[in-house]
């Protein structure tokens, strides 16, 4: 259960710190209103490197479902660990969402234009194309997976498969911290980069019961792309993962 709850707590983390640089930047009034792209993506890439130096020794910090899957498709990770593992993320995801809107709920209150405030809940397509914005969270997520495989786990003990603790791990914190920098600032303005089912699936179902004034469709009909987008992103790295670890 320790495990459960490192990645229920890690994810938490990770939204708090993620989605409020996103509250920081969006919201009326505060003291870094309208701080820019720049400012949200390295937000986001320290906010990983937080949740997973404090989480990897406990769950391996995976914190996101496509991480999950990616080492399950690897051969790396436990299948039967890997629903509760999503759940423990999606209710994490959902805490972090809860408090922000506490953290920031003065700003909420004032701010007018309710995009602004869906944002710091969940992503959007900046030109909606269901095809293109699949395409994107597939090729953002392909790039955060393949990166763990490769950085994270570098020397891995093949007598070590199936361990819960298959993972980020700490060392490995910073340099997938800025994988998750770059993909912002490369990838991350088609779609908002979600690149993680539970960061985008959690919060979303915050924003679609919290009663906020000005609330702005929750967009379920896009909710999807966040979604499946990853899923196949990871099993895109999985297999590239593969591939070079039997011509190794």
């Amino acid at each position: 259960m320790i495990e459960y709850f490192g990645e229920f707590i890690g994810t938490f983390i990770l939204i708090l710190l993620g989605n409020g640089v996103v509250a920081n930047v969006s919201l009326d009034k505060t003291h870094s209103k309208g701080a820019g792209w720049i400012v949200i993506t390295a937000g986001w890439g320290m906010a990983v490197f937080v949740a997973v130096v404090t989480t990897a020794d406990i769950s391996g910090a995976h914190l996101n479902p496509a991480v999950t899957l990616g080492l399950a498709f690897s051969g790396l990770f436990e299948w039967i660990k890997v629903a509760p593992f999503i759940l423990s993320q999606i209710l994490g995801a959902m805490l972090g969402a809860s408090v922000v809107y506490l953290f920031f709920a003065e700003h909420f209150k004032i701010t007018e234009t309710p995009g602004s405030k869906k944002n710091c809940f969940c992503t959007a397509p900046a030109i909606r194309n269901y095809r293109s914005n699949f395409f994107s969270e597939l090729i953002g997520t392909f790039v955060l997976v393949f990166a763990v495989l490769l950085i994270a786990l570098p020397q891995l003990d093949y007598q070590t498969l199936g361990s819960a603790k298959v993972g980020m791990g700490s060392l490995g914190a910073l340099p997938v911290a800025l994988v998750v920098f770059a993909i912002g600032l490369s990838l991350g303005g088609t779609t908002g980069y979600a690149i993680n089912p539970a960061r985008d699936l959690g919060p979303r179902i915050v924003h679609a019961l919290l009663p906020l004034k000005n609330k702005d469709n929750t967009d379920w009909p896009y909710a999807w792309i966040p979604i499946l987008g990853p899923v196949a992103g990871a099993g895109l790295a999985a297999a590239v993962y593969l591939f070079i670890v039997s011509m190794s």
